[in-house]
């Protein structure tokens, strides 16, 4: 039988199975993310009717110029006035990230208007306007970084962080905060400093919420190990945690002696089992643990593409 005649040559009937599977795993990574814009959008907008604007709380960024013009102009819509200022900012996008994140950041945006203009919840009344402010900036934050963990953003200038991060790897948390201070020292000069010291506090710890919403799924303890039971480590930590394991050539100052360096990335929650068995193993043992700021890799979290 020619080969052309083999229905195992046949190209649909190869790459069919794998193109349904592709466009399955496709749908479900666009649901995903789409589901992350709607839940980040409707919490953004608790914090800002909840707290924001009952407190007369300013903010930063494109919501606060939104927000500055509200309370200039009650009559005028935050949702509406946010939309409008996005306008500018989605062809930025478009040129400078990428198609596919402007197109989620449209939505994202969409959500964010809509959601600031239908969600208006009752908060009971907090008295401490920094407890007020603190509160707001949780809820503010998580939001925008549940939004930000998609590979689109609820526009403003969440635009312009995603730009910096994947051009310069600035932290998308303090691109925002430099941004949203500009944007409290003009609200301070409509409206006070006591007002803005106040929206100060919700811009820092927002700003905070978003780059621990983001990196702490990521964040991991990176451990370097001399021991002269070095082999016998590894061993148990290949085993008894799963993680790999790297040696690194090492000579003892003092003795010269060569030592293999252990070098592993763990979990915090890993860190405790980790001194346990190093130090069963090796009483003398030399261990140094440090903190990272993001991991990626296998069985250590993916890098998003926008």
């Amino acid at each position: 039988m020619k080969s052309s005649d083999s229905p195992q040559c046949d190209g649909s009937l190869i790459s069919s199975p794998k193109k349904k599977a592709l466009s399955f795993d496709s749908w479900k990574r666009r649901s995903f993310n789409l589901f992350l814009l709607t839940i980040g959008g409707c919490i953004f907008a608790i914090g800002l009717n909840g707290i924001l604007i009952p407190r007369q709380f300013l903010s930063g960024g494109v919501i606060g110029v939104a927000l500055i013009a509200h309370y200039l102009i009650p009559r005028f819509n935050t949702g509406f006035i946010y939309f409008l200022l996005n306008i500018p900012l989605i062809f930025v996008g478009w040129f400078c990230v990428s198609r596919k994140f402007i197109l989620y950041t449209t939505y994202g945006m969409i959500v964010y208007s809509l959601a600031a203009a239908f969600i208006v919840p009752r908060f009971p009344p907090i008295e401490n306007p920094i407890l007020a402010a603190v509160l707001a900036g949780i809820i503010c934050g998580l939001g925008v970084g549940i939004t930000l963990r998609s590979q689109g953003s609820g526009g403003g200038l969440d635009i312009v962080a995603v730009y910096l991060h994947k051009k310069l790897q600035l932290r998308m948390g303090l691109t925002s905060f430099l941004g949203n201070t500009l944007i409290l020292a003009v609200g301070a000069y409509f409206f006070g400093l006591e007002p803005a010291l106040y929206s100060f506090v919700y811009v820092y710890t927002s700003g905070r919420v978003v780059d621990s919403v983001i990196t702490g799924f990521n964040q991991r303890k990176s451990i370097m190990i001399v021991s002269d039971a070095s082999q016998v480590i590894a061993e148990h930590i290949l085993s008894e945690l799963n993680r790999g394991v790297t040696f690194l050539n090492g000579t003892g100052a003092y003795s010269g002696e060569h030592k293999e360096v252990i070098f592993t990335i763990i979990t915090l929650t890993e860190l405790a089992k980790m001194k346990e068995m190093v130090f069963d193993l090796d009483p003398n043992a030399f261990m140094v643990v440090n903190d990272t700021l993001e991991v990626f890799g296998k069985r250590h979290g993916t890098r998003r593409v926008y």
